[in-house]
């Protein structure tokens, strides 16, 4: 198996086992995520029908979530500014 083909596999495992996005799977490799996206959506196709089905419902899953994640960020932000504004 060629090196970016392992690579495919690998991180299509992290993401599995860690629920992670794609974000994640691209800081903990260290990679760009437009390359994380292409090798577990495009090569795991090709690779592992298997593993490809398990890592496009993890991606499906945080894609239907990532409105709430973004809401309760941006809550956060500004709760934490009426906190700091309202200290004497």
């Amino acid at each position: 198996m060629a090196q970016s083909e392992d690579r495919a596999v690998l991180l299509g495992q992290y993401i599995v086992k860690n629920k992670a996005t794609v974000r994640e799977a691209a800081a903990w490799s260290g990679i760009s995520k437009s390359t994380v996206h292409s090798d577990v959506t495009k090569k795991l196709s090709r690779i592992d029908s298997g593993l490809y089905k398990e890592v496009r419902k993890v991606l499906d899953e945080n894609k239907a979530e990532r409105h709430m994640r973004g809401g309760m960020a941006t809550k956060e932000k500004w709760e934490k500014k009426a906190a700091e504004c309202c200290k004497g």
